[in-house]
């Protein structure tokens, strides 16, 4: 290392290294045949709805588990890991069977591994969609503008079948169309 380097270690550093040690201690502990040297790990900064994935590269063989930093920082160490046992479910499916989801296969080896089969939200979300039916309490969170976000005109209530309105969460405001949709980005400029 030379003068001016830095030798610090990043949070990054550090949610790795503890769910690779995690990882290795579940299944030295497990009746659960996973090679270790077949994964990656990285994480994710952008991530704000999934606390962890699982992608896989039929070509190498091998699985990457992505963590996402801001779930590592709002859930305590047990819930986290619960996160990385689920994740190695994934890596175990796509390194045995080429494929991974959360049906019965899936439910069985977490249960075995007491991994979740659902996280708990860690980031609040930008929009929330709201059924505009008096008899309707439908409400869905969104975390970016997607099409139903930008154009709810399109779309409609997943329970009833009804128009729905759009709310943008910091500001309050809320739209029905694409215009308003529109109108309301434009009203809030910076603060969107």
């Amino acid at each position: 290392m030379t003068d001016g380097e830095d030798n610090r270690l990043t949070i990054d550093d550090e949610i790795i290294a503890r769910a690779r040690i995690h990882a290795r201690d579940v299944l030295a502990d497990a009746d659960f045949e996973l090679d270790l040297s077949a994964l990656e790990w990285t994480v994710s900064t952008r991530a704000k709805r999934r606390a962890g994935a699982c992608r896989w590269h039929a070509d190498r063989e091998t699985a990457t588990v992505i963590l996402a930093r801001r779930a590592y920082d709002r859930y305590d160490w047990p819930e986290f890991a619960g996160i990385v046992r689920h994740e190695l479910v994934h890596a175990w499916e796509f390194r045995r069977f080429g494929e991974s989801g959360h049906g019965p296969r899936f439910r069985e080896r977490a249960t075995e591994l007491d991994a979740p089969r659902h996280c708990r939200a860690f980031t609040e979300p930008r929009y929330i969609l709201r059924c505009l039916a008096a008899d309707c309490d439908w409400t869905a969170q969104r975390h970016r503008a997607s099409k139903p976000v930008r154009s709810p005109d399109g779309y409609r209530c997943g329970n009833c079948g009804a128009a729905y309105e759009v709310e943008h969460t910091a500001s309050g405001r809320t739209w029905t169309t694409a215009s308003e949709y529109g109108g309301a980005k434009t009203a809030l400029g910076d603060e969107w």
